[in-house]
């Protein structure tokens, strides 16, 4: 006899799932006041020190560098970029180099006909509110091999031990490229079979709850959110437009007898590999693969103590101009982690960022408008990603040199807005560091003249390039906030 996980194809499971939001486990009101009880269950202090008090934290030499005594989690090293992209030829700036492939992933069950989603509600040291809702699991490597001496995460094993769980989604996705040095984390999502209580910071929800919980601003972290954006839809998408429809393109159609319209009828219809498109496979391929041999990325690293143009102080390594991020230490104390006390460095950004897309209709298709975008951080030069992603963006947008349509989205009319939430990025090594998500949607009539380095894609496309990891963590993020199957006008 077939298990339940055989009877129903993984695509309809997430699709049936994405629009229950009644949970017979929990209801919304009910998780809220779960969430804010969890803020108050555990003694969570984070405090800003003097980089020189780091427990097990140095500056090593030979090069110049901050790392951890044990030579796992990560460092902070200098690097050197050289490129022909874009207005900036070459800079210096600090970096995470991390070269652990760690685990982000998700445990889902299937009670009675609906997937569910075991979410754990976790305390992070960079987080602005500092509890988040993540996946069940989010560990590094030197995590789960107990570098640190401490516990291990609960649910862990089966993540590492494949015959207590179905494999449904499994993907090497990257972290931020302006950030990390060629960082990359496995995105997993599994189910399992056997019942699995929930441990006090854990709670199961459906995609459906979830992504109602993605339109509040700073809930949802950035781990749960790349592993949320790789879940499949496209193929179930266009099989149940065609069952469900006998006119071609009509003005609403159901889905599982929900009634679609307006914008999300069209993220639907932009699923469809039977549409209309701007741009061919073939074609998108050609365009990736002219970027990556015009442009040129030379990174080279050196010490941290000769990045030019920033200073070391007794609390922080920041540019000399203030406008970038700077390199901080704090002390944590957490009465729920693996470990209850240590300290660290992080990442600290103190304005908002934008991170958004353009779409545009072309012949009744909603298109997205992609950038190929070339970080000091990236595996391979490109990744496709937003239409704009652009830290300090306020500041950024009165600099000549602003990256192109940032004003677009800081001046928008209320009337394009399609998704605006404020999100937070990963407080594992950011402190502070928000982001504004936006989709935009432009009138068919707008007339654009992009850069070479956009192109117009479709969400099918885009869904399909994303699990070959071509698009970074910035437009995955932002992907896993949309609702294809939310109604709007």
């Amino acid at each position: 006899m077939d298990t339940p996980w055989q009877q129903t194809s993984k695509e309809a499971s997430f699709l049936c799932s994405t629009l229950t939001v009644e949970n017979p486990f929990q209801t919304h009101d009910e998780f809220l006041a779960w969430f804010q009880s969890r803020r108050t269950a555990t003694r969570f202090v984070v405090e800003q020190i003097p980089l020189a008090e780091m427990d097990q934290w140095t500056f090593a030499k030979n090069p110049h560098r901050l790392v951890h005594r044990s030579g796992k989690f990560f460092a902070i090293e200098g690097v050197r970029a050289h490129t022909n992209y874009g207005p900036v030829p070459e800079w210096d700036q600090p970096i995470i180099n991390q070269p652990e492939i760690g685990i982000l992933g998700i445990i889902t069950k299937v009670f009675n006909g609906t997937r569910y989603f075991l979410m754990q509600a976790k305390m992070e040291p960079g987080n602005v509110n500092a509890l988040q809702l993540s996946p069940t699991v989010q560990a590094t490597k030197s995590n789960y091999t107990q570098v640190h001496r401490g516990k291990l995460p609960p649910y862990l094993a089966y993540f590492l031990d494949h015959d207590k769980a179905r494999i449904l989604v499994d993907q090497l996705q990257s972290e931020q490229g302006a950030r990390f040095l060629r960082k990359r984390n496995r995105n997993m999502i599994i189910e399992i079979a056997e019942d699995v209580p929930p441990h006090d910071e854990f709670r199961w929800l459906t995609l459906g709850q979830i992504k109602q919980l993605l339109t509040v601003d700073n809930l949802v972290n950035m781990d749960a959110r790349t592993v949320l954006s790789c879940i499949p839809f496209t193929n179930i998408a266009w099989k149940h437009y065609y069952a469900a429809t006998s006119q071609d393109y009509p003005d609403h159609f159901d889905v599982f007898g929900r009634r679609l319209t307006g914008f999300a009828k069209d993220l639907f219809l932009s699923l469809l590999d039977r549409r209309p498109v701007r741009h061919t496979l073939d074609e998108i391929i050609s365009w990736f693969t002219r970027l990556k041999t015009r442009y040129e990325l030379e990174v080279r690293r050196i010490p941290l103590d000769k990045v030019r143009r920033w200073e070391q102080t007794e609390y922080e390594i920041r540019h000399e101009t203030g406008r970038h991020f700077s390199v901080i230490a704090v002390s944590v104390q957490a009465g729920n982690r693996e470990v209850t006390h240590w300290t660290q460095p992080l990442l600290k950004h103190t304005d908002y960022g934008v991170v958004g897309f353009l779409t545009k209709k072309f012949d009744g298709t909603l298109h997205f408008l992609v950038r190929a975008s070339l970080e000091p951080g990236n595996l391979d030069i490109i990744e496709m990603g937003p239409t704009v992603a652009c830290s300090n963006a306020e500041a950024r947008a009165k600099q000549p040199n602003h990256p192109p349509f940032l004003e677009t989205f800081l001046q928008a009319p209320p009337e394009q807005v399609r998704y605006s939430a404020i999100q937070s990025e990963e407080g594992g090594r950011f402190y502070h560091f928000q982001n504004r998500y936006m989709i935009l949607e432009l009138p068919p009539d707008t007339q654009l003249d992009p850069p070479e380095h956009f192109i117009w894609m479709t969400l099918g496309q885009i869904i399909d390039f994303t699990k070959y990891s071509y698009f970074n963590i910035e437009a995955r993020n932002l992907l896993a906030c949309l609702n294809p199957l939310e109604d709007r006008e």
